[in-house]
């Protein structure tokens, strides 16, 4: 995945109480450093444990200078509720805090912890501060129960600190009559997202001056390999796609700033394919591949969305239109019997060729856009529309989640989890049938009735506990979900079949 996405380094500092056997924490911290250690998940023990505010400050310190930027701030016993609460207030990262269950009913005086109790006044004062941390949904545990804690924290964090440190590069503006793009900026700077707003002339200025840039043959090469025979049906666009690549690295290079990690949102049409000679579409999915997503249609929060997924995955996301439903031959043929879905529970997700060739099936290659070619060439040989990747998208496991700034400036979200079938669309562009549980209630009263936009991100891989988790701790008080059957949403007629 390139450089793009965080490397989480984390720490863990024990807390004591000072009337409480300081060595019961530091024990108990220690344990938690091996069961971590058996698991495979490297972490590093601060060796000052905390009692007072001083203590604290020298924690802190201690953590830093190991190159920590996440944090486990671990209840050995009751804990000191100040010194314990300002750690995430001092430690510049993500904080997670979890608690010693009691070990055995053979040591309940000398080796009782508290911490179960603890935990309350922790969580009591980092309210009264207004301090966010990570809280799992049990915080209390015996030592390898806080390493599994530890385990769902590890993407929590990436994607956080992830946040904390990137920059939207766009080059717009939406196309027209694409309002479903439309980004408040201001909810950005809110989660600690930087923004750079650019013409399509910057972008096509940019790309003229890399014509025979010397690098561009090693790109055409790498296009080649990854696509094989079958795949590259158009060799003579690789080397204008492998400009535009080149173009796009070099300025998320120079344009960075003080950030460390980009994705862009990007126009595509209907001006690009002429003025640059292709569809941007497979370049696209190639940065992708690398943790740099680039959203269609200069869709900010598509982007957001694509990049919270890579950093919980560390692997290729996309975006997608939740595009058509299936058709109901289809269905019959190749889905009733063989898997336990409705024709509601399905639908396709389709996108011109912007999916990563490693999430493709078989027989995937880039092709052109059909639409664009009605549109633009009158539907004629294919020239300046071609540089899409088509083909069915490969099945497994799928999270369907946008986070998105709404028309009022407040953040709103949805995860749905599902998979993509193993069922032929018959189709074109980059797409799949997918299948999520109560996908026709889940359409109608979360994506029509909050005012949703078309375009959603798909994680390769069943996240939803991950991005619940991150949403909530970004403050985004409206986080819906495919609700089970029987448990209706708000605005759900009871009385309907």
């Amino acid at each position: 995945m390139g450089n793009n996405i965080p490397e989480v380094k984390l720490g863990v500092i024990a807390v004591s109480r000072d009337c409480f056997v300081i060595s019961l924490s530091e024990r108990r911290r220690a344990a938690v450093k091996d069961a971590c250690t058996q698991k495979g998940i490297d972490l590093f023990e601060a060796k000052t444990t905390v009692e007072n505010e001083t203590d604290m400050q020298k924690a802190v310190a201690e953590v830093t200078a190991a190159g920590c930027n996440a944090l486990l701030v671990f209840l050995g016993n009751f804990g000191p509720e100040t010194p314990e609460t300002l750690i995430a207030k001092y430690f510049d990262g993500p904080v997670m805090y979890a608690a010693a269950a009691e070990e055995t009913g053979k040591d309940l005086i000398n080796g009782r912890g508290d911490a179960y109790c603890g935990m309350l006044n922790c969580s009591y004062n980092l309210g009264l501060r207004n301090l966010k941390a990570y809280i799992p949904e049990y915080p209390v545990g015996t030592a390898e129960e806080i390493a599994d804690m530890i385990a769902d924290f590890v993407p929590v964090a990436r994607v956080l600190i992830g946040l904390a440190n990137l920059k939207i590069i766009t080059f717009g503006p939406r196309p027209q009559d694409f309002f479903a793009c439309n980004a408040p900026i201001k909810p950005l700077y809110d989660l600690g997202v930087e923004i750079q707003e650019n013409s399509e002339l910057d972008l096509l200025v940019a790309y003229r001056a890399h014509e025979n840039d010397p690098r561009i043959g090693d790109v055409v090469k790498d296009m080649a390999d990854e696509l094989g025979m079958e795949g590259n049906q158009y060799p003579d666009l690789l080397p204008r796609m492998a400009q535009f690549e080149l173009t796009l690295l070099d300025w998320a290079e120079e344009n960075k700033g003080a950030r460390k990690y980009v994705a862009f949102a990007d126009k595509c049409w209907p001006a690009f394919p002429k003025e640059f000679g292709f569809e941007p579409c497979y370049v696209n999915s190639r940065l992708a591949s690398r943790g740099i997503p680039v959203a269609c249609e200069v869709d900010i929060y598509g982007a957001l969305s694509e990049y919270i997924g890579a950093c919980i995955t560390g692997d290729a996301v996309t975006l997608l239109d939740i595009n058509n439903s299936v058709p109901r031959d289809i269905y019959e043929e190749d889905i009733k019997g063989k898997f336990d879905y409705t024709l509601k529970d399905t639908f396709m997700g389709f996108h011109c060729g912007n999916t990563p060739f490693c999430k493709l099936a078989k027989g995937a290659a880039v092709k052109y856009q059909l639409i664009q070619n009605r549109l633009l060439e009158n539907g004629g040989t294919p020239d300046f529309t071609r540089g899409t990747l088509e083909g069915d998208i490969a099945a497994g496991q799928i999270t369907f989640y946008r986070l998105h700034g709404a028309a009022d400036g407040t953040l709103h979200s949805y995860i749905a989890q599902g998979e993509i079938l193993p069922v032929a669309t018959r189709s074109f562009g980059g797409i799949g049938v997918f299948a999520i549980p109560e996908m026709g209630r889940f359409y109608r009263h979360v994506l029509i009735e909050k005012h949703y936009p078309h375009h959603g991100a798909v994680a390769f891989g069943h996240v939803g506990k991950a991005l619940f988790s991150i949403f909530d701790y970004l403050g985004v008080k409206d986080i819906a979900f495919n609700q089970p059957k029987g448990m209706l949403y708000p605005t759900e007629n009871p009385f309907a079949e």
